[in-house]
């Protein structure tokens, strides 16, 4: 195969297609024939936008803070009973059945009369780990006698 093309004294001169790519190209002819790939060249280092390095290094911060504020709240917890066995005391404690139209506030006031009886149904929610003031008739509570 040949092209023809005009040199300055505008002759035309016959030029081979392989001179022709070998001049565009300025690098060896595959054997194949294909055409040669074009050469890359270097890419610039990798840059970092400002939204890059908040998620490079922001987002990993965090995770690691609250693990560590966790991991902190778990070992320091305040909930401890006692430093020792002998520390530990036992709570008298009475069971009371609850009768239809008595409340908590009734019972706690018939228990410990001399006592404020919020503080009595404090004990009391405590002790039969109740989440709410209400109760049921003939539900069984434990309370307090001191």
């Amino acid at each position: 195969m040949s092209a023809i093309s005009a040199s300055q004294d505008s002759r035309p001169q016959l030029v081979s297609v392989q001179d022709l790519t070998a001049r565009q190209w300025s690098g060896p002819l595959p054997a194949s024939g294909a055409a040669p790939r074009q050469r890359r060249e270097s890419l610039p280092p990798l840059r970092l936008t400002r939204r890059g390095r908040i998620v490079l290094i922001g987002i990993p911060l965090v995770i690691l803070a609250a693990i560590l504020l966790s991991l902190a709240g778990f070992l320091n917890a305040p909930a401890k009973a006692a430093d020792s066995a002998a520390d530990l005391s036992l709570t008298p404690t009475v069971s009371v059945t609850v009768q239809a139209g008595q409340s908590l506030w009734a019972i706690a006031s018939t228990v410990a009369p001399e006592r404020d009886p919020r503080d009595v149904i404090a004990d009391i929610a405590q002790l039969n780990n109740l989440s709410a003031g209400g109760v049921v008739p003939g539900q069984q509570l434990f309370v307090p006698t001191k």
